[in-house]
C-alpha cells in the first residue's frame, strides 16, 4: 500500500485543534463582571468580599506583578442548557494565560460567597462546574486573580527585576480573556481524551508493529465517520471507531506504572512564602473537587509545613482535606516539615525534619508516614538513610537525580546504604519527572528507561502539574483510566506511594546496592549561592542548639522556678525548617524570598538571644563572676563540654614579631607566618615540627573566577570556571594588632568593585589559626575562593555531613570522579596522610573544592579551597551583592577528631556571662568520640531529658553516658522518642554503655 501515514496524522492535528477541542464547549454566554482591587498584600476572602466592586471592562488589561485582581462572576444560565444528556454546565474563566504551562503565571481561586473555596483557575484547569456553585442555575461567585509574573521568562535565565517587589514595575502584565457560562459536551471531551491517549500511542510504537497502523486507521476511521460541522452530533459515532483498539488488552509482559497523583510545591521559589500558601490552597482545592467526582484517584501531599498553613489560613479547606485523608484519598508522605536541602542542612535539623514532619501528620490525620518523599533536592546525604530510618520510615523516593549530566543512577529500584551501614529500600522513578501529564510519551520512556527489568516489574510515576503548584487535572485521571489495560502501553493503576513501595518490595528482593551519597552533577553552586542566607541558616542551628541546651538545663536544675519555652523553640525550629527548603537555602530563589529569609534569621537570632540570656541567668543567678557557657561538647577553656563554668587563661601568650614587611605570630602550639601582601607562606604545629605549606606557594591566596554557566545561573557551577581565574596576590596595606587574647594581621585588598578586609587571628592556647574576610562584594558572575595549598599527600577529602563525615577522592581516575570538583562540607574539611593531616572549618561556607598534584620534587600538593561569595544573575539580579564576613580557621597536624572539635568552636563563640555559681553538665560522655549533638526537653511534655549523640570519628568507639541528676531509668528511641532496639546500647537506671559502629546515631531518653 501506498504510505500515507504522515497525511493521516496531519489531519487529524488539524481536525483536533480546529474542530474537537472547539467543540467541547458548544454554546456560551458572557458574565457580567465586576473587580475590586487589593491595595497591597492579599487579604483573606471574606474581607475582599466586603469591598466595593466596580464594574469591570472584559478583555481589560489588568495585574501589577505580585498585586491581586477579586472578581465578581454573575449571571443566569439559559434556559435548557445542561439538560441533555451527556452536557453539563460549566463557568470558563480565562485570565490571560500566556502560555500553557501552570504555576508560573496567573493564577485564580474561586469562592463562594460564602467564603468558601471552590477550585483553582489555571492554564490547563480553567473550568468552574456549575453544580459547585450551589446557586442553581444563578451564577453569582468571586475569582481571587493573583498576578504573578512570569519570572522564568522562558527559562532564558536572563537577569529580570520581576523577582522583587520594589523593582518589578506598574505596569499591567495580563489582559482577560473569555469568562462565560458555557455547555460542556461530555461526549466531544471523552473523545479528545480517547484521541489524545491513541494519538500519544501510536507516536511511541516502532513504525514496523502492527499495532501502530491499527491506532492510525481507527483514527483514520473515526475522521471520516465525523462531521466536521456536526462534531457534538456525530462524537458518539467518533467514540465507537475507536472503541476496539481502545479495549485491546496490554502485553502480559507490559511494565506497570502506580500512578499517585502529586503537586511538587516549592515553598518558596521564583515566588514569596506568601504565594506558596494562596498555590498550595489552589492546588489542594481542585484536588479535593476531583476526589469528590472519583472515588478512586488518590494524591501524595509531602509538606507537614503546607498543611500546617491551610489549617491555619484556610481552614474550612482543611476539615475536607482531613475528610479525604481519613477517606484513604489524600495521602500524607514524606514525613517531613519541608521538602528540604539535604547537603547543607545540619545533623539535628535534618532530624527534625522528620521530627517535626511526622508530629503533625500524626497529630493532625493520625497517619504515620513510611515513605521519605524527596523528588527534586538537589543530591542526597550519605548520612540521609540513619537518619530516615531512625524517623521510623521504610522507603525513600527521589527523583533530581536523573538530572546528572554526565553519569547515570545505575538502578531504579535498589538499597541506599548510607555512612554508617543503614540500608533503605529506594526507588528512582524511571519516567524521570515528578510532573507526569500521563502522557504516552512519558509512560513509554518510563518503561523503556527502566533498568531493572527482568528482575523488577513496575516503577512509580507521581502525575499533576508541580512546582508552581496545580496539581493532576481530569485529563490525566482521564488518561490514567484508558491506559490501565491498553496493548503497546505499559498497564496503569492508579494508588499510593504504600502501594508501590509494598509490591515493589515484595517482588524484588535481592536488590543491587548504592552506597553513599547520591551526588548531583549539576547545581553545585548552590553550596555557595546566598551567602547571607546560608550564614543566617548556620547561626540559626547552632543557637538552637544553645538554647535547648541551657534552657533543660535550667529546667532540670531548677525545676519548677524555670518553665522550659516549649511553644517558643518549637516556633523558631520550624521557621528554621521552613527556610531549610529546597530553594531558599541553596539560595535558588528570587529576591523577594532572601530578602524575607535574612529578615526572618535576624529575627530568630534576637528571639534566642533573649531565650538562652534568660536561661543562663536563672542558672547562674546574681553575682558578679564570669562564667564561660561551653555548649560545645568538647571541654573549652577549662569548662567541661556542656557545662557553665569560670574559664582557665591560657598561661603562654602570643609572641608577634615583624618579617620582611609580614609577620610571624607564635604562640608555643602553632607558629604562622604572613609575608608582606597577607599571604600565608608558613604554618607549622610545634607536636609535629612539621610544615604544612608548600614551599613557594602560599595560602590565604584568594582566587577570583569567572562564573558564567551554561544555564541554571545561582544553581549551577561548571568546570571550565577554573579556566579563568585571577590570584589576589597584592595587599594595599597590612598591619599588627595586639589583642587581649592574641594577635592579629589585618590585611586590606581591593578586587574590582569590591573590597576586602582580612583579620588573620592567632589566640593564646588556640590550636588553629583564624582567617576573617570582610568583603564588600560588588562584582557580577565572579566566584571568590580562598586556597590553601596543604603538602600533604591526600587521595581523599573527608567533609563532615550530618552525624559524620563522607570521603571524596581528590583524584579524577573515572567519570564519577571528576563530576565532583565542587563538594558540600558542613563544619569542616579534611585532608591527610598517614600520620599527619590539616582541617580547615569553617563559620557559614558548604561549597568547597580539593585538587591534587605532584611537584617536580616529588612531593605532592593538595589544595583545599573554600567557596567564599559568587555573584550569578538569575533569578536574583542583585544575589550577593552588600557586606559580607566569612569566618575560617586552619588547623595544621589536626586528627578527624580535632576537626570535629574545631568545626564546633568556630561555629559556637564564646558565651560569658556574669553570676554567682557555675552549673555542672546534665551530662557526662566518657570518649570525646562519641559527641552530643543536642540536649532538649521530650516532646511529650514529661520533662524527661532527650540526648542525640552519634560517633564522629569513623570508627567503632565505645564510652559511657551518665546523667548528672536524678534519672529513674535510660531508654533508646527513635527520633520521636518512642523506645526502639538499639545496637550497641545497654541502659541503667542513669547511665548508657555504648559500643557504637562508625557514625551510629543514638537518641537517649532519661527519665526523670
Amino acid at each position: 500500500m501506498h504510505d500515507d501515514r504522515r497525511i493521516t496524522e496531519q489531519r487529524l492535528d488539524r481536525f483536533v485543534r480546529e474542530r474537537l477541542l472547539p467543540a467541547i464547549y458548544g454554546r456560551s454566554v458572557p458574565l457580567q463582571l465586576s473587580s475590586w482591587d487589593a491595595p497591597g498584600e492579599p487579604v483573606p476572602a471574606a474581607e475582599a468580599m466586603r469591598q466595593l466592586f466596580t464594574p469591570q471592562e472584559p478583555g481589560a488589561p489588568w495585574g501589577k506583578p505580585w498585586s491581586t485582581k477579586w472578581l465578581r462572576l454573575q449571571g443566569e444560565v439559559p434556559e435548557g442548557w445542561g439538560s441533555a444528556e451527556g452536557t453539563a454546565v460549566e463557568i470558563i474563566v480565562d485570565l490571560g494565560f500566556n502560555s500553557d504551562v501552570p504555576g508560573f503565571q496567573c493564577e485564580g481561586t474561586a469562592w463562594r460567597a460564602d467564603a468558601s473555596i471552590i477550585k483553582a483557575i489555571s492554564p490547563r484547569n480553567y473550568h468552574v462546574p456549575l453544580k459547585l456553585l450551589g446557586g442553581g442555575l444563578s451564577v453569582d461567585f468571586y475569582v481571587e486573580a493573583a498576578a504573578n509574573p512570569d519570572v522564568a521568562q522562558g527559562w532564558s535565565f536572563a537577569p529580570t527585576l520581576l523577582g522583587d517587589k520594589a523593582t518589578s514595575g506598574g505596569e499591567p502584565r495580563y489582559r482577560l480573556g473569555r469568562i462565560a457560562i458555557a455547555e460542556l459536551n461530555e461526549t466531544v471531551w471523552e473523545l479528545n481524551q480517547d484521541v489524545w491517549t491513541l494519538s500519544g500511542l501510536m507516536h511511541e510504537l516502532p513504525m514496523d508493529l502492527p499495532r501502530r497502523h491499527e491506532i492510525l486507521r481507527a483514527l483514520e476511521r473515526m475522521l471520516d465517520i465525523m462531521d466536521p460541522d456536526d462534531v457534538a452530533g456525530t462524537a458518539a459515532a467518533g467514540r465507537e471507531a475507536l472503541a476496539e483498539v481502545l479495549s485491546r488488552p496490554a502485553y502480559a509482559s507490559a511494565h506497570e506504572l502506580v500512578a499517585t497523583g502529586h503537586a511538587h510545591i516549592d515553598s518558596a521559589w521564583l515566588w514569596p512564602v506568601r504565594e506558596t500558601i494562596r498555590k498550595c490552597a489552589r492546588t489542594f482545592s481542585n484536588v479535593v473537587a476531583l476526589m469528590d467526582e472519583d472515588p478512586d484517584f488518590v494524591f501524595s501531599c509531602s509538606s507537614a509545613q503546607q498543611m500546617a498553613w491551610i489549617k491555619e489560613f484556610y481552614p474550612e479547606l482543611f476539615v475536607r482535606i482531613r475528610e479525604k485523608v481519613r477517606a484513604g484519598q489524600f495521602v500524607p508522605v514524606g514525613g517531613m516539615w519541608v521538602e528540604s536541602d539535604t547537603n547543607m542542612p545540619g545533623g539535628e535539623a535534618m532530624a527534625r525534619q522528620f521530627v517535626e514532619g511526622k508530629s503533625f501528620f500524626q497529630k493532625e490525620f493520625d497517619v504515620e508516614c513510611q515513605e521519605a518523599w524527596l523528588p527534586d533536592s538537589f543530591g542526597y546525604s550519605g548520612a540521609l538513610p540513619q537518619i530516615v530510618k531512625s524517623a521510623g520510615l521504610r522507603w525513600f523516593l527521589t527523583q533530581k537525580i536523573s538530572w546528572n549530566k554526565v553519569n547515570l543512577m545505575p538502578h531504579h529500584t535498589f538499597t541506599w546504604e548510607g555512612i554508617d551501614g543503614t540500608r533503605l529500600f529506594t526507588h528512582f522513578p524511571p519516567v524521570d519527572t515528578y510532573n507526569a501529564e500521563l502522557h504516552a510519551r512519558e509512560l513509554a520512556h518510563a518503561e523503556r528507561n527502566y533498568r531493572e527489568h527482568g528482575r523488577g516489574t513496575m516503577s512509580l510515576v507521581p502525575f499533576g502539574y508541580g512546582d508552581g503548584g496545580g496539581g493532576p487535572t481530569r485529563e490525566m485521571v482521564a488518561a490514567a483510566r484508558r491506559t490501565a489495560d491498553l496493548e503497546g502501553s505499559p498497564k496503569v493503576r492508579m494508588g499510593t506511594a504504600k502501594d508501590f513501595f509494598t509490591a515493589a518490595e515484595a517482588e524484588y528482593r535481592n536488590l543491587p546496592v548504592w552506597v553513599g551519597e547520591m551526588y548531583l552533577e549539576m547545581h553545585r553552586g548552590t553550596y555557595t549561592s546566598q551567602a547571607k542566607t546560608k550564614r543566617g541558616n548556620r547561626r540559626s542551628e547552632h543557637l538552637l542548639r544553645e538554647a535547648e541546651l541551657w534552657c533543660s538545663t535550667a529546667a532540670v536544675r531548677l525545676g519548677e522556678a524555670y518553665a522550659y519555652p516549649e511553644t517558643e523553640l518549637k516556633r523558631l525550629w520550624r521557621l528554621v525548617l521552613l527556610q531549610q527548603f529546597h530553594d531558599i537555602l541553596p539560595g535558588s530563589s528570587i529576591a523577594w524570598v532572601h530578602q524575607d529569609a535574612e529578615r526572618n534569621y535576624e529575627a530568630i537570632a534576637r528571639d534566642l538571644e533573649v531565650i538562652i540570656g534568660q536561661a543562663a541567668q536563672a542558672l547562674v543567678g546574681q553575682g558578679d563572676k564570669q562564667f564561660l557557657l561551653n555548649a560545645a561538647p568538647h571541654k573549652r577553656g577549662g569548662v567541661p563540654a556542656l557545662a557553665v563554668g569560670e574559664a582557665v587563661k591560657p598561661e603562654a601568650g602570643v609572641d608577634a614579631g615583624e618579617k620582611g614587611g609580614g609577620y610571624i605570630l607564635d604562640n608555643g602550639i602553632i607558629r604562622a607566618v604572613v609575608d608582606s601582601d597577607g599571604l600565608l607562606t608558613s604554618l607549622m604545629d610545634h607536636a609535629t615540627g612539621r610544615e604544612a605549606m608548600v614551599p613557594g606557594q602560599p595560602g590565604n591566596l584568594l582566587e577570583l573566577f569567572r562564573d558564567t554557566p551554561n544555564e541554571w545561573d545561582a544553581w549551577d557551577i561548571e568546570e571550565f570556571y577554573r579556566r579563568n581565574v585571577t590570584q589576589l596576590t597584592q595587599a594595599e596595606t597590612i598591619d599588627l594588632e595586639r589583642t587581649e587574647e592574641g594577635a592579629v594581621v589585618v590585611v586590606k585588598r581591593t578586587v574590582g568593585a569590591s573590597t576586602i578586609t582580612q583579620r588573620i587571628t592567632l589566640d593564646a592556647g588556640a590550636e588553629s589559626l583564624g582567617i576573617s574576610t570582610t568583603v564588600d562584594w560588588q562584582e557580577r558572575e565572579k566566584m571568590l575562593k580562598i586556597a590553601f595549598p596543604l603538602d600533604v599527600r591526600a587521595d581523599r577529602s573527608a567533609s563532615e555531613t550530618q552525624f559524620g563525615h563522607v570521603f571524596r577522592p581528590t583524584h579524577t581516575n573515572t567519570s564519577w570522579d571528576a563530576a565532583k570538583f565542587e563538594i558540600c562540607a558542613h563544619r569542616w574539611i579534611h585532608v591527610a596522610e598517614p600520620g599527619y593531616g590539616v582541617a580547615v572549618s569553617n563559620a557559614s561556607s558548604y561549597g568547597h573544592d580539593v585538587t591534587r598534584a605532584v611537584r617536580g620534587d616529588g612531593g605532592t600538593t593538595t589544595t583545599v579551597r573554600v567557596s567564599l561569595l559568587r555573584s550569578a544573575r538569575f533569578p536574583d539580579p542583585e544575589a550577593d551583592r552588600g557586606e559580607h564576613t566569612l569566618e575560617l580557621s586552619l588547623r595544621p597536624g589536626a586528627g578527624i577528631g580535632d576537626a570535629v572539635e574545631e568545626g564546633y568552636r568556630t561555629n559556637l563563640k564564646p558565651r560569658y556571662v556574669t553570676g554567682a555559681k557555675p552549673v555542672e553538665p546534665l551530662l557526662s560522655v566518657s570518649n570525646p568520640a562519641l559527641v552530643v549533638e543536642a540536649v532538649k526537653l521530650a516532646e511529650d511534655g514529661s520533662g524527661d531529658v532527650i540526648v542525640r549523640l552519634y560517633e564522629s570519628l569513623g570508627q567503632r568507639s565505645a564510652g559511657v553516658v551518665r546523667a548528672n541528676f536524678e534519672a529513674h531509668g535510660v531508654l533508646a528511641t527513635d527520633l520521636l522518642e518512642r523506645p526502639v532496639e538499639a545496637p550497641g546500647v545497654s541502659v541503667g537506671q542513669d547511665a548508657a554503655e555504648l559500643v557504637l559502629r562508625p557514625f551510629q546515631l543514638v537518641t537517649l531518653r532519661f527519665a526523670r
